[in-house]
Order: C-alpha cells, then structure tokens, then sequence
C-alpha cells in the first residue's frame, strides 16, 4: 500500500510541474530580455517560439530514434518548455489542454478494441 501511495504523490506532483512552470513563464512575459532568457522569447515573437518548438521536436525525435533514454528525457524537457512558452504568447491555458487530452482518453475508452490515434 505504501508503495501504490509513493507512485500516486510522484503522480500528482509530475502533473502539476507543468501548470508551476507555466505559471512562472507567464510571469516572464514584461521581464527584461537582457536577464531573461524567456523574456527574450517573448520579446522576439511567435514565430521565433513557433521556431524554437520545431527544433524542439525534432531534437527529441532524433533521441527518441537513437535510443538515449537520458537525452531523450532532456529534449522532452525542452520541447515542453518551448511549448508551454507558445501557450503563455497565444494565451492558451495548460487547463484547456488537459481538458483536450482528457476528452481523448474519454473517447479512447469508449471505442473498444480500436487504437486510439
């Protein structure tokens, strides 16, 4: 039992990272670009954060081919980070996109025996 309850605090500690992160990358929007490296993300546009998303992805994708478990786990890193950065700039709430994924995993186990994709 103690262990069924260890893995569901990592749990819930791992889900709300994202919406703590997100939170202080809000909080860098008006912050100087010259002492904030998210600031200047910020200050330089969507299509820079859009860019660095992009690179992001395929970074992790090339870990993920390559089978490095460790710089798989820090390309995912970054490409959440970017990520939740392009969230903050087009106002888009982690909120939403957990509702999102929890309509997918509603509809995944509704349709039995189909991959859900």
């Amino acid at each position: 039992m103690a262990a069924d309850d260890a893995r569901n605090d990592a749990r819930a500690a791992s889900a709300h990272i994202l919406d703590e992160l997100y939170a202080v990358i809000e909080s860098r929007k008006g912050a100087d670009p010259k002492t904030s490296r998210t600031a200047q993300l910020f200050h330089r546009g969507v299509a820079k954060i859009a860019q660095k998303v992009g690179e992001e992805a395929v970074e992790t994708l090339i870990e993920g081919m390559r089978g490095d478990k460790e710089r798989l786990a820090e390309e995912s890193a970054d490409l959440l980070y970017h990520l939740l950065v392009l969230w903050a700039d087009q106002k888009v709430k982690p909120d939403a996109v957990w509702k999102a994924l929890s309509k997918r995993r509603e509809t995944s186990t509704m349709v039995q025996g189909t991959p859900a994709g």
